[in-house]
């Protein structure tokens, strides 16, 4: 096993739409053991293929009392009632942000065997969801953000990109 290059903001694989995964072997279980490894020593909570280069709808995640890896994940219902919570990402290290998400939602996804598995997440475990699936989707956590914390976050970005300042430190297992 081994820690894998994380690809950072501004990588155009970050937003692009990943490849359903359709091959479900020995290769993809190294793989997520390497995103396990590289999602803990980051630290995170969630990593998802993208991220690491991988143009696969395949995500690992482990929010402190549920840990697994998702393959081709769709959210199939979202509650009504939101969560606003800051929100990093291992991609864009050192930014936190509120972002608004759903309280509850439910997730119909393939396990590393290629059956399906049905899952519900709240709280932590919606946010990690609904933030990974984004990344498969080719969306970054800033894409939803307010108007005003968009500016903010990009302004940041620029003054970091062009060492105007450095970027600020990761919080532990706040990142997704």
């Amino acid at each position: 096993m081994s820690i894998l290059q994380m690809r950072i903001f501004g990588d155009p694989i970050l937003t692009t739409k990943a490849q359903t995964v359709t091959t479900f072997d020995a290769d993809l279980a190294r793989l997520t053991d390497d995103m396990f490894d590289t999602m803990y020593a980051a630290p995170g909570v969630g990593l998802a293929a993208p991220q690491v280069g991988v143009s696969k709808r395949l995500f690992t995640f482990d929010d402190g009392e549920t840990s697994g890896v998702l393959a081709n994940a769709d959210i199939t219902w979202h509650s009504e009632e939101k969560q606003l919570g800051e929100e990093g990402c291992l991609s864009l290290p050192g930014l936190y942000l509120p972002v608004e998400r759903s309280m509850q939602v439910r997730v119909t996804a393939q396990t590393l065997d290629g059956e399906e598995a049905h899952l519900e997440g709240e709280g932590l475990l919606a946010r990690i969801f609904q933030h990974e699936i984004d990344h498969t989707n080719g969306i970054l956590f800033i894409d939803r953000l307010t108007p005003e914390y968009r500016r903010e976050a990009m302004k940041a970005l620029r003054e970091v990109e062009l060492g105007l300042r450095a970027a600020p430190a990761p919080k532990p297992t706040q990142a997704l």
